[in-house]
């Protein structure tokens, strides 16, 4: 018999023989096997988001891990070495100066990772100050804030405005986060605007509001917990769009200063190499591309977990 049987048998039969129920089912399934199995399940159900996982993690533990893990300092120049391939002592090869590319690689994922986390922290709470103002409140306030914040910053590409911020404010990471955050805000905002037009008039606001709740409360114990999952996926999303941004600046110096190491300044100093030291462009640019498709991926899985219908269709 399989678990199933033997839980049937536990639960219908007298106690005198609970205690053989329990020695037959864990002799029979172990417990182990079954987070296993769900585990094997989901992952043929979504190989996918098995994927991204994967892909972030190493993102993650490489770029949290660096300082430790990295075989040689990142603004180390060895001009002796310099322009080497993959070997044994430089697993990454030399760039034109000497300095090992594993290592920068492993330093830029840290500070790509510190980028996204914080301008998607920064864009985040300026959508949900802004867009769940203009949806619960309505009215004149609703028009004016969608007319003339959010229609007028969707209306501009967001990398042009990053691109203007940046060039104004000089580069830096804070100046970085704010030049982001400014050209990423608005879709946040029209997001979370829509979410809670959908849901202030639903039954439970109106009984908090008849119960004299004011509107901060109802907004964050009522409203907020059930718009949290579009939010959640748009927020993974939008890292994946924050590490491509990051990297275009870097390219075009328009970034983190030199010498930290960025994915975007790694890319702009291996143009010249493209053809005699191929591997210059061909790490970075595969470390942005996991990263993006990484958190494409997680985003992706986020929806088809959070959303009920999806995750009946695929047995979840």
């Amino acid at each position: 018999m399989d678990f199933f049987s033997e839980l049937e048998n536990f639960s219908s039969g007298s106690p005198a023989h609970w205690p053989g129920c329990i020695l037959a089912v864990m002799q029979r399934e172990p417990f182990a096997t079954f987070g296993v199995r769900s585990a094997a399940f989901r992952v043929r159900r979504q190989p996918l988001a098995a994927l991204g996982i994967l892909l972030l993690a190493g993102f993650v533990l490489g770029g949290l891990a660096a300082p430790w893990i990295a075989p040689h300092p990142p603004a180390s120049i060895d001009l002796i070495h310099r322009l080497q391939g993959p070997s044994p002592a430089h697993w990454a090869g030399t760039d034109e100066l000497g300095r090992d590319t594993l290592s920068r690689l492993l330093w830029g994922a840290r500070l790509s990772l510190a980028v996204s986390l914080s301008v998607v922290a920064v864009s985040l709470a300026l959508g949900l100050s802004i867009g769940g103002l203009a949806g619960y409140v309505g009215g004149w306030v609703d028009t004016a804030l969608t007319t003339f914040a959010m229609n007028t910053f969707l209306a501009l590409p967001g990398i042009l405005l990053a691109i203007a911020f940046a060039a104004f404010l000089g580069p830096g990471f804070s100046n970085l986060v704010l030049a982001l955050a400014i050209g990423g805000w608005a879709g946040y905002a029209r997001l979370v605007r829509a979410q809670v037009m959908a849901v202030r008039n639903r039954e439970y606001v109106d009984a908090a509001r008849a119960l004299g709740a004011g509107g901060l409360r109802i907004f964050f114990r009522h409203i907020l917990p059930n718009i949290v999952q579009p939010i959640l996926v748009q927020a993974a999303i939008g890292m994946a769009g924050v590490i491509l941004a990051e990297a275009t600046l870097s390219f075009l110096g328009l970034g983190i200063p030199a010498p930290a190491p960025s994915w975007g300044s790694m890319l702009n100093d291996a143009r010249s190499h493209l053809f005699d030291s191929p591997h210059l462009v061909l790490f970075p640019a595969a470390a942005v591309a996991g990263a993006v498709l990484g958190f494409n991926f997680l985003g992706d899985a986020l929806r088809d977990r959070l959303d009920p219908r999806t995750r009946l269709e695929l047995g979840l």
